[in-house]
């Protein structure tokens, strides 16, 4: 039955003019304006000499970004749990060992992945809020000898950062491949893939790169790649004449299947999908910025913004959560005060009366912590201060007995000693 709708009836909405926010949880956080603008900029054919150029470029600028002579460094279309699928999807193959260390939200993340791609997995666990002795994970993979170890360098939802050097000499020893999760670490803190022999990693933008999600920079080790090569099957439709695919079971997703990246973003250009252009116009600003600041300045940065912070908080009678000397910079855990109940008044009015968002965290600690992200453009003293003297403001109206501007404070000092 045809409906007959007057104009006035319809309803189109009104034009995007979304509140200004200052993002301040686990991602994503404030975009580079100049990210910004280069997503603005004219769409290009996806075989136009231009746009493969600019690929190319990604490619040149991610291996800076990841410290790594890497060829096979690209991205993926998506977030970054398509770099996480991709990579373990071309890896694992049905019966295939995994081991993955679990120290929090996302190491379960590794394990279900991995087990939805037939891979039999086997997983240590230590209590969230702690990390792993890379002599642990070691001696596991030694016990173990899986085909891949996947673990996560940052997990978010604990804020704590994994120590990965050391792991490669016990991997070659089993022909283990060690792929990582960076999505909370890459462009925050040192991520020396070649230093650390790392196999496979990937990331996001929306991070510490301060980029839109959409986006997942990966890079491929020269032994990872001639593991996924081994699986290698091109598509139907556009096979050469004669081709024939390689001896190992198809990786099971089509659109996540390394194999026909590869190709993709190989001199061959042998059509995948049609990339997703203004995100790989995003990307290629986010490493430019980065890499333009320089590697260093930038850790330099996000840890100058987590001192503050964590002094501010510190001064403000609240309790950092987890263990001090594996606490990721790009993320604070705050345990709630008993004052503030499961601590989500606090989050809204920060939201509605400041304009600032900060997380809670999942599982067990749902409603125990709260978490502030200090990443990418957000890693700026205005920022903090304003972050501080806003949650004291709050605290101070749900109960909680702050002592006035004790977290500005402490903050600006913290500022100003690393000044000298």
């Amino acid at each position: 039955m045809k409906l007959n709708r007057k104009k006035s009836d319809q309803n189109f909405f009104s034009e995007l003019d979304p509140s200004p926010r200052l993002l301040m949880g686990p991602g994503p956080v404030d975009v580079y304006p100049r990210v910004l603008r280069a997503m603005s900029v004219p769409m290009l054919g996806q075989f136009d000499p231009e746009f493969t150029n600019y690929m190319n470029e990604v490619m040149e600028l991610y291996r800076q970004v990841y410290r790594t002579r890497n060829h096979w460094t690209l991205l993926v279309n998506g977030t970054a749990r398509a770099g996480i699928e991709a990579c373990l999807g071309s890896l694992v193959a049905p019966g295939d060992s995994v081991l993955v260390p679990r120290f929090g939200r996302f190491g379960h993340l590794l394990t279900e992945i991995s087990g939805r791609v037939g891979g039999e997995v086997s997983n240590i666990d230590t209590e969230w809020g702690g990390v792993f002795p890379v002599e642990q994970i070691a001696d596991e993979v030694k016990r173990v000898r899986p085909k891949v170890l996947a673990l996560v360098h940052g997990d978010t939802s604990t804020t704590m950062a994994q120590p990965l050097a050391g792991l490669a000499e016990a991997c070659r020893e089993t022909g283990t491949l060690i792929f990582v999760d960076a999505t909370a670490t890459l462009g925050g803190i040192p991520l020396n893939v070649d230093d650390w022999g790392l196999d496979a990693v990937a990331s996001g933008l929306q991070k510490c790169m301060s980029g839109p999600p959409g986006s997942a920079p990966v890079t491929l080790s020269e032994r990872a790649a001639e593991a996924i090569s081994r699986r290698k099957h091109i598509e139907a439709g556009i096979r050469p004449e004669g081709y024939r695919g390689a001896e190992g079971p198809p990786v099971s997703s089509n659109y996540f299947d390394f194999g026909m990246l590869m190709d993709y973003w190989s001199p061959r250009r042998l059509n995948h999908h049609t990339e997703s252009t203004s995100m790989l116009y995003a990307a290629r600003e986010c490493a430019r910025v980065v890499l333009e600041e320089g590697l260093e300045a930038g850790f330099e940065r996000h840890a100058q913004a987590s001192r503050a912070l964590r002094a501010g908080l510190t001064a403000m009678g609240l309790e950092l959560f987890g263990d001090p000397e594996n606490r990721i910079v790009s993320v604070t855990g705050v345990k709630i005060p008993n004052a503030c109940g499961n601590g989500e008044k606090v989050r809204r009015e920060m939201l509605q009366d400041f304009g600032i968002e900060i997380g809670t965290s999942f599982g067990h600690l749902a409603g125990k912590i709260w978490r502030i992200g200090t990443m990418g453009n957000v890693c700026r003293m205005p920022n903090i201060l304003r972050c501080l003297a806003s949650l004291e403001a709050v605290l101070r109206r749900n109960g909680y007995s702050v002592p006035p501007n004790s977290g500005v404070d402490a903050a600006y000092l913290a500022y100003a000693e690393a000044a000298g």
